[in-house]
């Protein structure tokens, strides 16, 4: 856990008012980039801890624990791990992306979580398809969805890991792929997928009465190939979730990322997959960072992790497990950190041999050093 020079939330600080004035942004959104900017101050409270060898003072401030901070996926993204290797399934699986074309972005932002629910929906109806047309069985997986590429551009596309396996019309546990190398033929995915956000994309144009403005374009995407990519099986069902655990929490930007933030703007590295993967960096202004940045805040409590198939809750009941759960001992979070990071939370910061306890708790400060109102934002003086 190391720590940063820049963070997302000195961005917002310096330039959240500036980007609220030309956008103005929805309330939900402003409070989320508030929240942001309030983790880790004493705004949200905090303790203080003292340690029992050096007897030196430690104050700690309390996390926001928002899915979208940079600052607060670590812990949830080591648990979430965890509680999934139980639950996978002890064959191969496949690594499949399901892509939507740029030219549906515009489509997409007229009514985001509308488009991402059909993105999941029809995701699933592709999968299941195939699975009971080439094996017949019902197959399952987990899928996340992204909406962002490496430079904060408007990205949407959903990460699946399918199982080598499912469950026949019979109850009977059958293994698919074929030479353990091959799921489904790529290009009919492809098709199929297409086919079912299309279909679905232009009912709700008609039924929000702006089809005529889309029509052509539709008809465009009917003829072009989309971008699903499937990747080779990977290794055992603990190496898939971790794999897996790579793409469940991230946010679109990590701290680590910000190379410089000044009155200019705010500069960053990034990937450039057209030229081999190559680290570069991208300047932009901040309130152009804050927009990019704001459009991957997802829907209030819209779900980004599926589990469809024999994933997904009922599917789970009708899979027998062969091994039996050994129930232990319920861990504390700070020793389920320790456990899985090697971080922990009470070692001395100082002396690096005693352990801190709590001796107070600091409370919020009742006035936010951000507050939010519907048509202004400003920063306390």
């Amino acid at each position: 856990m190391c720590s940063t020079t820049f963070e997302v939330a000195q961005i917002i600080e310096r330039f959240s008012i500036q980007f609220q004035q030309q956008f103005e942004p929805n309330i939900f959104i402003l409070r989320t980039l508030n929240t942001i900017h309030k983790c880790r101050t004493a705004s949200l409270g905090g303790h203080i801890e003292k340690c029992d060898c050096c007897g030196k003072i430690r104050v700690s401030y309390n996390s926001c624990r928002n899915r979208n901070c940079p600052k607060c996926q670590s812990s949830k993204q080591a648990f979430w791990v965890e509680d999934r290797v139980n639950d996978a399934l002890n064959v191969k699986h496949f690594h499949i992306v399901f892509t939507i074309p740029a030219q549906l972005n515009e489509i997409c932002l007229l009514n985001n979580k509308w488009f991402y629910n059909t993105m999941f929906a029809c995701v699933a109806e592709t999968l299941r398809t195939f699975g009971y047309s080439h094996y017949g069985v019902e197959s399952g997986a987990i899928c996340v969805l992204h909406t962002w590429g490496q430079t904060l551009s408007f990205h949407p596309h959903i990460h699946c890991i399918v199982p080598a396996a499912g469950i026949t019309l019979k109850g009977k546990a059958k293994r698919i792929g074929k030479q353990g190398n091959y799921l489904y033929p790529v290009q009919m995915l492809s098709a199929t997928f297409r086919g079912k956000m299309l279909e679905k994309i232009k009912f709700q144009l008609a039924k929000t009465k702006v089809l005529y403005k889309y029509k052509s374009l539709l008809n465009v995407l009917w003829k072009k190939p989309w971008n699903v990519h499937c990747e080779p099986p990977l290794g055992n069902s603990k190496q898939i979730v971790k794999y897996l655990g790579k793409y469940t929490h991230r946010v679109a930007i990590s701290n680590q990322r910000i190379k410089n933030i000044d009155e200019s703007g705010v500069s960053f590295f990034y990937k450039d997959y057209s030229d081999k993967c190559k680290r570069k960096i991208l300047k932009l202004s901040g309130v152009e960072f804050l927009r990019r940045f704001s459009m991957h805040i997802l829907p209030y409590r819209f779900v980004k992790i599926r589990y469809y198939g024999i994933y997904s809750s009922k599917g789970k009941s009708l899979l027998a497990k062969t091994k039996k759960i050994i129930a232990k001992p319920k861990e504390t979070i700070q020793e389920r950190l320790l456990r899985l990071t090697g971080f922990d939370v009470y070692k001395c910061p100082f002396c690096k041999k005693g352990k801190m306890f709590e001796i107070g708790i600091l409370p919020r400060i009742r006035s936010p050093i951000i507050r939010l109102f519907k048509t202004k934002l400003y920063v306390d003086n």
